[in-house]
């Protein structure tokens, strides 16, 4: 069933632009937002769509891989990419992105080749990627943790002068990226308060997917988690995170307000994780068959699929094309991983910090002798 907030009110709906059948919604509450996503038109709207796709191709053979034992560990997006992709096609070239873990379909909107996250899984690194080259920041494990970095860097953004010039090449803005369970963290209470003291240019995006791995939002919070950002003085908006037009205007007008000057704006993306929190859990000991039927009738893909079909802006053609796109993304994400190699374990010191600490070059020396008396006198271990 539909998990409920029991103080959820009319004025808590989800900002939404098409329905989960693939039908346009034209009210007066969503009026602005429509008009942002305006000049997406037919092949506009295939883009979304094979980005949606690709990434869920990718999420699958990530989860497969893991199975096989090929990556230690995996935390798949299934179920979010409209939340991802929308947000994520609404950022300008100079915004930063700071994402959690699972934030794979941003990813892709930066350019990222996403063989390159899945090294850290693997453990091959702690990362992977040129965070600089994609304004797309690593992966942070630690819970709620990089909304206060991305804070951050919003304020030095803005005490750089690259908010509210009127260049649209210079303006910039920053945008967060981090679950439900996070938002029981301090980081991110601290993270709302300093970004609105300050006036900070920076988007938290709060993908609601319903369950901090095992603990549902009814447990976390008494009120919608969009609220919050009311507390703190941060205008906030609640949008159907498996609607990716609506992602998209909602998080386009969030990114210009922060690019003139205009502060952070919290969002809540209401979503639904499909599949497990990582691979190492198992949803089916505290979620229900019903439950995951309910979302399951809101997948993100089929609706946009449904809205394309009754535009007349899909065909076999295109289908044909993006599920050739997709076999060869998979057989490439299959092959690069296995070919990965495995690292030398001295390298967990290096780029620890960006130039020489005593402590790692010390702890570094003791593993290089501890590694060497494993080797007799013929050179073999």
């Amino acid at each position: 069933m539909q998990p409920t907030e029991a103080s959820q009110t009319d004025e808590d709906a989800p900002v939404q632009l098409v329905t989960p059948d693939g039908r346009r919604v034209a009210d007066d509450r969503n009026a602005p937002y429509r008009a942002r996503t305006s000049h997406l038109g037919p092949e506009e709207l295939r883009g979304l769509y094979r980005d949606m796709v690709l990434v869920r191709r990718f999420d699958t053979e990530a989860t497969a891989l893991q199975r096989q034992g090929e990556l230690a560990l995996f935390a798949p997006l299934l179920g979010q990419e409209a939340a991802q992709i929308g947000s994520g096609r609404a950022l300008a070239p100079q915004d930063v992105a700071f994402p959690s873990y699972r934030e794979h379909g941003v990813a892709h909107t930066r350019g990222l080749d996403m063989a390159q996250i899945l090294r850290l899984f693997r453990g091959v690194d702690h990362g992977g990627w040129d965070s600089e080259a994609h304004n797309f920041h690593l992966y942070t494990l630690v819970i709620g943790s990089h909304s206060l970095h991305a804070t951050g860097y919003a304020m030095g953004v803005q005490r750089d002068g690259l908010v509210g010039t009127g260049d649209p090449e210079r303006d910039t803005a920053v945008i967060t990226y981090f679950g439900d369970g996070a938002t029981s963290q301090g980081d991110v209470s601290e993270a709302l308060g300093f970004a609105a003291v300050n006036n900070a240019p920076v988007v938290l995006f709060c993908q609601n997917n319903q369950w901090a791995i095992s603990v549902p939002t009814s447990t976390q919070t008494r009120v919608p988690l969009y609220r919050r950002g009311a507390g703190f003085g941060v205008p906030s908006v609640r949008v159907d995170g498996n609607d990716v037009l609506a992602c998209y205007a909602v998080t386009a007008e969030a990114l210009e307000r922060a690019r003139s000057g205009g502060g952070p704006t919290f969002i809540e993306a209401v979503t639904y994780r499909m599949g497990a929190h990582t691979t190492s859990d198992d949803p089916t000991r505290y979620r229900t068959r019903a439950e995951e039927d309910y979302w399951r009738d809101r997948d993100p893909i089929a609706r946009l699929h449904a809205l394309l079909v009754s535009e007349g802006a899909w065909d076999d053609e295109a289908a044909a094309a993006l599920d050739a796109e997709s076999e060869a993304l998979g057989e490439r994400i299959r092959v690069s991983v296995r070919a990965l190699g495995k690292p030398a374990a001295a390298s967990m010191f290096d780029h620890v910090y960006a130039t020489d600490h005593q402590v790692v070059s010390r702890e570094s020396a003791w593993f290089e002798s501890y590694e060497s008396s494993f080797t007799d006198q013929g050179g073999h271990r």
